[in-house]
This record gives C-alpha cells, structure tokens and sequence, in this order.
C-alpha cells in the first residue's frame, strides 16, 4: 500500500462548469428561430463586421450606477501611480470631510454614470469627448 495521497488530475480540476458559449449562442438562435414568423429566414442579411444586434440604449433608469452589489462583469483597468493616488485621496474626502465610506469601484461606477449621462446630453461637447481630443 503506498502512502502517497490520491489527487485530481488536471483534466478533473481544469473541466468547465458551465455550457460552451458557443451552446450557448446555439439556444438562443434556436428560441429566436421559434419566435420568428413564417417566411422570415433565420440568418441575418448584413454586412460583414456590422453589428446585427440592436445597440442597448441606456435609458434614466438604467443610468444609476449599481452601488453595493454583487458584479457579475469585470474589467482591468491599468493606473499610473498617480492615478492612483487621485483615487484614493478622493475616497478619503469624500469619508473624511463628508462622511461617505464608499470604496475605490463605487467611485469609478459613479464617474463612470456621469460621464456617459454627459456624453449622451452633450455630445460632441462634452467634457469627454473634448479631453479625449486634447482641447
């Protein structure tokens, strides 16, 4: 009997929880096929590289950032030192002098909202389309 423990192997550890995305992409165009009327083909009639599905407008209510919640979407965001000390300053005014304990992503969801409501008053004249030519 040997004394070395049993353990998982890589394909065990590594294997996926959850549907391909391609099953996945496979369910919806076949629940989409269901609903469509008769004579309308399943494939869409578009260019290459051009988007086929409508683009998600955000509407008033949309537009509040999520506060404390569980975020099932992620993304990196490389800073300079700098940058990073600016957020972190802010995070400690705004619990300093206003009371408010919010963390770093609470701030960059809150920016994030007013930037986008700006945009989307202001277009071309907004405050991030002008920094984001250099004006």
């Amino acid at each position: 009997m040997t004394r070395r423990a049993s353990l998982p192997g890589a394909d065990e550890l590594f294997r996926a929880n959850t549907p391909a995305l391609s099953a996945v992409r496979q369910v919806v165009e076949e629940a989409q096929e269901v609903s469509k009327p008769i004579g309308v083909s399943a494939t869409p009639k578009s260019k290459k590289g051009v988007r086929s599905t409508p683009r998600r407008r955000v509407t008033t209510v949309d537009r509040s950032p999520s506060g404390r919640e569980r975020h099932d979407e992620k993304i990196t965001v490389y800073l300079s030192p700098d940058e990073l000390f600016d957020l972190d300053q802010a995070r400690l005014t705004l619990r300093g002098d206003l009371g408010l304990a919010v963390d770093r992503g609470r701030i960059v969801r809150e920016s994030i909202a007013v930037i986008v409501a700006d945009l989307e008053a202001k277009g071309d004249q907004s405050i991030l389309a002008r920094r984001l030519r250099g004006v």
